[in-house]
């Protein structure tokens, strides 16, 4: 045997703390064909600053789909099925680095999903520049050692075959035909090199994560064994090792034979499918011969379909599948929404979901059955959703598996009409709907009965769109989709349906008006500032509160949300604001020349709008324009000092009860807002920064100027009526 060894590797990623799916960081591979051995090398590294302390890192597996975790134990939504996903954990303690290796034999060849993160997040809200966190990173690269010459084992053609040693076990394969009900191995004439017992193991199929159906059959002594296997997968190579048992140097012989019994469908000609599915398209054109000929040719062969659907041991029912978006897909049965159910053989819907690109959403299936159409009171319509392969044989006791997977059952009957079914990144396959119709008092009962259920089945990036409290994300690795709900307003789980920690509507409510109301406090800011005649600095904190306002009402997470514009929008007014806020206040308290100031006004604004658009959320966008500011004002006082000769200021009651308590304002309002706010506290210690600033700038701006008198309205509105009195003397002219 020739074995050839391939690598594939990946960039490293950042890891996140963990909070939704989202922080998760994934990695996809594609194991190829015929291997026998899949080596997974993880490198987990950190940095060396006093910030990086010791870190468990969480790694999950899954074949054929990205694996369904739940690392904050929170629930996932009503009828979803959940199977917990393969992890490990990586600690790195006092080493920079840490190096594990994963190995997996006899892998099953397809998609390979890792998926790496940190612990759940603490919460609280950093701002971009005040801390520098630890980089924690991850790499995964893949080893695969792959058979190029692996022996085709012929059904029900035997083989003969030698395991050289138990070092060296037999690889051999065989094809599964498409509906092959069921699988017959043997293993027969086994001989040793020293005419010892014969002792092997045969393995049959392929080792898939989380879990792994992989049959184990130990044959001893010169006695054939066999094993029987019930719904293989459909189209697909099925793997096949032999290992001895037996000392290291004896070579074994043996004879296998693979033998399949198939299930010869019962459906409606592929023929007429097409032009039922024209029709239902288009519509039937009127005065067509060939429409006529085909409607004639329908209703004449319905009978005879009825009578070869009785005959045969499953009944296809032919589905279209309407790609509709990015992750998104609906099914549509071509006759029709109801499908027929019997007793006497499954009726089979195929849903396909191996184009590579629909294993990131949520497969839905939904049954209804229509109570009238069932005869018998207590019958019940069995369903069961697998992969690979149909369950063709369902009963009450069945837990829907096959011969390498588990299926997933839905049941409805007259007592419980509907039924529903969520699975959670179904994995990149052909995926069957089989149902039957089950009568408590055995299949006699049923011979002449029929129900009719309606099937709905769609794949949606998220379920329900992640309900009224959660947003539906579309994430992307390289060229892979997938998607998430990222939660808000205290709920969780996987599509926001968890509400142990939510909100109420009057805390949402609360969290809004405080968050709003708080903004009203530059009220005596602009208050203060048109009365000692600074109206251009009044304009620019009306400009802040009005978008803080506004921005804060659209960014609530609950139901007490107001958008007057797009969010983004908002949200660069409210920041640009914040900012140009302080930088007039400063400048203003520097008293420089008009000229001078309102210079400075337009520049800094105009600078601060670009740093914005750059990086909005960067703490020298804020902390720039302030240093830059304070340095103008410090040497303006000290110009002013100088020139006076005396400390500037010069006033102490100036410094006591307006510059000191401002200052004590606005250094708790930074505090506040860079060390303080989390993720549940938010509402309250962001309004309390809103009111801090507001109150900082009212006692901040300095007096007016001395030759400016104060505001007199009755002075300033000269346009009244007024009684003169004609003072001239007239002169007469005497003669």
């Amino acid at each position: 045997s020739l074995y050839v060894s391939e690598y594939f590797s990946q960039s490293a990623q950042k890891l996140s703390f963990y909070s939704w799916y989202g922080n998760a960081k994934l990695f996809h591979f594609h194991v190829p064909e015929d291997t026998v051995l899949l080596r997974w090398l993880l490198q987990a590294s950190r940095g060396k600053g006093p910030e990086c302390t010791s870190m468990e890192i969480t790694v999950h597996f899954r074949h054929g789909a990205p694996p369904v975790i739940n690392p904050l134990g929170t629930r996932f939504p009503a009828n979803a099925t959940v199977r917990p996903s393969y992890n490990i954990s990586i600690t790195l303690s006092s080493a920079v680095q840490n190096t594990t290796f994963v190995n997996v034999t006899t892998p099953a060849a397809g998609d390979w999903f890792i998926a790496a993160h940190l612990p759940e997040a603490a919460g609280r809200i950093e701002v971009k520049g005040f801390s520098t966190p630890c980089p924690y990173m991850f790499q995964a690269d893949m080893f695969v050692l792959r058979l190029t010459d692996m022996p085709v084992l012929e059904p029900g053609v035997p083989m003969p075959h030698t395991v050289v040693s138990p070092a060296k076990p037999l690889h051999v394969k065989v094809f599964v035909p498409k509906h092959a009900a069921g699988m017959r191995f043997e293993l027969r004439s086994c001989v040793t090199s020293e005419h010892k017992a014969c002792a092997v193991r045969v393995l049959l199929g392929s080792i898939t994560l989380p879990q792994s159906f992989q049959r184990i059959l130990t044959c001893t002594g010169n006695l054939n064994c066999s094993l029987a296997l019930d719904s293989p997968p459909w189209e697909k190579w099925l793997q096949i090792m032999v290992e001895s048992l037996g000392t290291a140097n004896a070579s074994v012989s043996l004879e296998m034979l693979a033998s399949f019994t198939v299930c010869r469908p019962g459906s409606p000609s592929s023929f007429l499918n097409f032009i039922s599915l024209n029709q239902s398209q288009a519509g039937a054109r009127p005065g067509s011969a060939g429409a006529a000929g085909s409607s004639a040719q329908s209703a004449g062969e319905a009978p005879h379909n009825v009578s070869g659907q009785r005959s045969s041991c499953l009944q296809n029912q032919p589905v279209v599948r309407e790609d509709l978006d990015v992750v998104s897909v609906r099914y549509r049965l071509l006759n029709g929404p109801s499908v027929p159910v019997n007793s006497l053989s499954p009726t089979l819907l195929l849903l396909n979901l191996n184009t590579g690109m629909d294993s990131g959403g949520s497969l839905v299936v939904s049954l209804l059955l229509n109570k009238t159409s069932v005869s018998l009171a207590n019958a019940t319509v069995v369903a069961c959703v697998s992969p690979a392969s149909p369950v063709l044989s369902l009963n009450a006791t069945r837990n829907c598996s096959t011969a390498f997977s588990q299926g997933y059952a839905l049941s409805v009957g007259t007592s419980s009409a509907e039924a529903t079914l969520i699975v959670l990144y179904p994995q990149t396959d052909d995926w069957f709907l089989s149902l039957q119709l089950l009568c408590p008092k055995g299949q006699r009962e049923c011979n002449t009965a029929e129900a009719k259920v309606t099937v709905f089945a769609y794949l949606t990036p998220c379920f329900n769109d992640c309900g009224p409290y959660g947003q539906c994300s579309l994430l992307r690795r390289h060229g892979y989709l997938y998607a998430g709900c990222s939660c808000k307003a205290g709920w969780g789980g996987w599509s926001c349906t968890d509400d142990t920690k939510a909100q109420s509507i009057g805390a949402q409510n609360l969290a809004t008006l405080l968050l709003t109301l708080s903004n009203l406090m530059f009220l005596p800011a602009i208050a203060v500032a048109v009365y000692r005649y600074y109206l251009v600095e009044a304009s620019v904190y009306t400009y802040t509160m009005f978008f803080s306002t506004f921005y804060h009402a659209c960014d609530q997470p609950g139901v007490a949300v107001m958008c007057i514009m797009d969010y983004d929008t908002l949200q660069y007014c409210d920041f640009l604001g914040s900012v140009v806020s302080i930088w007039v206040t400063i400048l203003c308290m520097a008293r420089v020349k008009k000229i001078l100031k309102y210079v400075l006004f337009i520049l800094g604004t105009l600078l601060i709008a670009m740093s914005l658009q750059l990086d909005r959320r960067g703490v020298w966008n804020m902390m720039g324009p302030c240093l830059f500011a304070l340095v103008i004002m410090i040497a303006a006082w000290v110009h002013h000092g100088a020139k006076r000769r005396h400390c500037y200021p010069s006033s102490w009651k100036r410094w006591v009860f307006y510059l000191l308590p401002g200052i004590t304002l606005a250094f708790i309002a930074i505090s506040v807002y860079a060390f303080m706010e989390t993720n549940e506290n938010y509402y309250y210690t962001h309004s309390i920064w809103h009111v801090l600033v507001a109150c900082s700038v009212a006692f901040l701006l300095p007096p007016r100027d001395k030759h400016k008198k104060p505001w007199a309205w009755s002075q300033k509105l000269t346009c009244r009526y007024q009684i003169c009195q004609n003072d001239r003397e007239e002169l007469y002219a005497v003669t």
